[in-house]
């Protein structure tokens, strides 16, 4: 595959990391598990995998920021670049043996999602993207779905678990949505569901309290697969506020407005 040097690295740390996870998703049982919090395990594999991208980046690239999910944010010498990394999404389907997590790798420059790389492992299947040249998975070009109609169209989601405050609003979502679409997914694990937009397996994608690394590379990815990424409420960015709608482009504005409760 063609693709910068920025790019190229990400899908080396990617690629690495994942093959750290499969060694213990086959050995699910055996993991060290500690808890983070209810409902949010954090794993031997988990940080391993992290140590492995950042290894690799920060190699690669010293002077850029860092964000991920276990080990949290340093700056850089250059502010205007950051690594935005979630080491393994999908954490709770991982420990149960379910065979729908990744590793997702963001960068961004001046506030910007530039490039993505979200791995699932797990299926061999590597989506990557950078601003202007397009979305793929593997070798072959994305495009988000054509279809037009939101009888039709297929939504994903994620629903708060374990009393999180985003619940209540999530379920006035679910049930001013339900009505008006052909079905709705919940899958666990967030970068997927946007690589899954990009692909055009789904038709669109909303969460609201989420994290940047949950996001980052998806938002590029959609993008440039022919979609459209907001944040819920009008004029917030997703990564900043935490939120996130993302469809193809002929649904977009009356997905978001269902959302939105418009």
């Amino acid at each position: 595959m063609q693709g910068s040097a920025n790019l190229n690295l990400m899908i080396k740390a990617a690629r690495k990391a994942g093959r750290s996870l499969v060694k213990d998703f086959r050995e699910v049982e055996n993991l060290q598990v500690s808890s983070k919090g209810p409902g949010d395990f954090v794993t031997r594999a988990d940080r391993e995998a992290e140590r492995i991208i950042k290894q690799e980046l920060m190699t690669g690239r010293p002077t850029y920021g860092w964000l991920g999910e276990e080990t949290g944010e340093t700056k850089g010498a250059d502010p205007t670049r950051r690594w935005i990394v979630d080491p393994l999404d999908g954490t709770t389907n991982f420990l149960h043996g379910l065979p729908h997590w990744a590793v997702s790798i963001g960068l961004e420059h001046k506030g910007e999602i530039v490039s993505g790389v979200i791995f699932d492992a797990a299926k061999d299947e590597i989506y990557w993207a950078e601003k202007g040249t397009g979305a793929w998975l593997n070798e072959s070009r994305l495009r988000v779905s054509g279809r037009r109609v939101m009888s039709d169209a297929v939504f994903a989601t994620g629903i708060p678990f374990a009393g999180r405050g985003a619940l209540p609003a999530t379920l006035q979502d679910l049930a001013r949505l339900m009505p008006a679409c052909a079905g709705l997914r919940r899958w666990g694990a967030a970068a997927l569901d946007l690589a899954y937009v990009a692909a055009g397996r789904f038709d669109g994608y909303w969460e609201r309290g989420i994290q940047p690394w949950d996001m980052a590379a998806g938002i590029i990815l959609v993008r440039e697969a022919g979609g459209f990424v907001s944040g819920i409420r009008e004029g917030d960015d997703p990564v900043q506020h935490g939120s996130i709608i993302a469809g193809n482009s002929a649904l977009f504005e009356d997905f978001r407005k269902v959302i939105r409760g418009e």
